[in-house]
């Protein structure tokens, strides 16, 4: 179904837009509603296509969107949302870390790795850094920006004011250039119905020489050469950016920011403002499959406005109105109510004006974030497994010992060793984070780097199969990555045992798509 346009989202006096209340407060609506329907509706299909599009049925109907109410797209930034209602907008960033690692609800990726940090005392910026963060180029910043982008209306530099400081909580470079491309596209939603028009302007906050706007206007150029054929699109897109990432490395499994942002302007440039076709379209691109048709038609909501949708959209939504998002005090209504009221405050920071009726809103041109880039001319290596692969530069002392699934080698006798000699840059650790956890020293060509702790039980949380130690930018050549079981844990911790898995050796050198030319180049 096609979500018509409303013409004119404002009046222009100069440099400003008059907005009336109701109509912001139509967009807003229609914001968080997109949000809402479009995770919904690609749920069922999240990470189940993986380098390849979801050719499978997909079977939503409207009473689907109750399963938002446990979703992490909308709860995780509602905690930010509830740290500006209890601290105020300009919260530091410890405040907003500290209630979003606190919060009962589990978390995954750039996420967890920000709550552990957090429990570890890594306060941001620091949190979200490749230094201590395999996953800064990951999604999760960029599915939990949302309501940056709505609360500033027209005013892409105040978002991207808001972002740099929250996006750098869990994610660097890529990473975060996800949640200011996304807020940048709502801020400048708004006042444009143009899609085209809106991806161009929202590109304008983030860096020309960033891999994320590399790849946005890729997928605007393939939609110039394919206008009729996502697919064929898709599998361009794929063949050059598939493989470029670093969590996660060597597998289908993508979670990285750029390729699902691709996904997302993809669903908005074929969809063409139909808002069932940009879902599937979204959808049907695979990976974070829940997530990119989310903020896809949470760009129509902006644009149209919530009594765009269809009429049983709009029931649907309205039927879990007042429902609360697990583990917040929010529902749908107050999220609604308190974007409108930050909005307001926010028009008025930024030098427009508020009356009872309408808001005089003084419109920014988009300013480009920094240049940053977590993992710089890093590239994977290979991946080598401490238990099948265990004669291939592993060395074990003490009393090491196989899981009784035979994935991880382990160990909690104090000054038990492992180590691993490699030829590279750069070096992962997988291995547990878990309730019987310890601490351990890690040491690279003798030298101490850290001291990691493998206690982790958060909302009865565990991961195994995560990054418990990593390090680039060493110099090329040979190098040996020595971990010790020291003897000591958490206080919480019910023992002291260290579990690895595999070494994930990166290398130094140009990206699998850096000399890329598409098949009509």
């Amino acid at each position: 179904m096609l979500i018509s346009s409303c013409g004119s989202s404002g009046t222009k006096e100069s440099d400003s837009k008059t907005i009336d209340k109701s109509l912001l407060r139509d967009k807003i609506a229609g914001g968080w509603a997109g949000k809402i329907i479009g995770v919904t509706y690609g749920a069922p299909t999240e990470f189940r296509a993986q380098g390849k599009t979801y050719e499978e049925p997909i079977t939503w109907v409207p009473a689907d969107v109750r399963g938002a109410i446990w979703q992490d797209d909308i709860y995780v930034q509602l905690t930010f949302m509830e740290t500006m209602d209890q601290y105020g907008m300009d919260a530091p960033a410890e405040k907003f870390l500290e209630l979003f690692a606190k919060a009962g609800y589990h978390l995954w990726h750039a996420n967890v790795q920000a709550r552990k940090n957090y429990f570890d005392g890594i306060m941001p910026p620091e949190s979200g850094h490749p230094d201590f963060s395999t996953h800064a180029d990951d999604i999760d910043f960029q599915i939990e920006a949302d309501y940056l982008g709505f609360i500033n209306p027209g005013m892409p530099q105040s978002a991207t004011k808001m972002a740099d400081k929250i996006g750098h909580i869990m994610n660097y470079g890529d990473g975060v250039y996800g949640g200011v491309f996304v807020a940048a596209l709502y801020t400048e939603a708004y006042f444009e119905n143009d899609i085209p028009k809106i991806i161009d302007k929202a590109l304008l906050s983030i860096p020309a020489e960033s891999d994320y706007a590399k790849i946005v206007r890729d997928v605007i150029l393939l939609h110039k050469q394919y206008p009729a054929d996502w697919r064929k699109a898709w599998q361009e897109l794929e063949n050059k950016w598939g493989k470029v990432q670093i969590c996660e490395a060597g597998s289908t499994f993508n979670i990285d920011a750029k390729l699902n942002g691709a996904y997302i302007v993809m669903g908005l440039l074929y969809g063409e403002g139909d808002i069932n076709k940009t879902m599937e379209i979204s959808t049907r691109c695979g990976q974070d499959s829940d997530c990119n048709p989310s903020n896809a038609v949470a760009v129509l909501g902006i644009i149209n406005g919530f009594s765009s949708f269809p009429k049983e959209y709009q029931d649907a939504i309205n039927g879990i109105k007042d429902s609360l998002f697990i583990f917040t005090s929010y529902s749908f209504s107050k999220a609604v109510d308190q974007c409108m009221k930050y909005a307001e405050d926010l028009t008025i920071l930024n030098g427009g004006t508020a009356d009872e009726k309408s808001l005089k809103i003084k419109i920014q041109e988009p300013v480009a974030m920094a240049m940053e880039d977590a993992f710089p001319k890093t590239v994977i290596d290979k991946r080598v497994n401490v238990v099948s692969q265990h004669k291939e530069g592993w060395a074990m002392k003490g009393k090491w010992a196989v899981t009784d699934d035979k994935r991880f080698m382990y160990s909690g006798t104090e000054g038990d060793e492992l180590s691993f000699t490699f030829e590279g840059t750069g070096i992962a650790l997988d291995g547990c984070w878990v309730k019987d956890g310890g601490m351990a020293d890690v040491y690279i060509d003798g030298e101490l780097k850290r001291t990691i702790n493998c206690y982790f039980y958060h909302a009865k949380q565990q991961h195994r199969g995560i990054s418990i130690f990593h390090v680039f930018n060493l110099s090329p050549g040979k190098h040996t990555l020595k971990l010790v079981v020291n003897g000591e844990r958490h206080l919480d911790s019910e023992g002291f045992n260290i579990y690895v898995s595999d070494a994930l050796v990166f290398k130094t050198g140009k990206k699998i798509n850096e000399d890329f030319k598409f098949s009509f180049q």
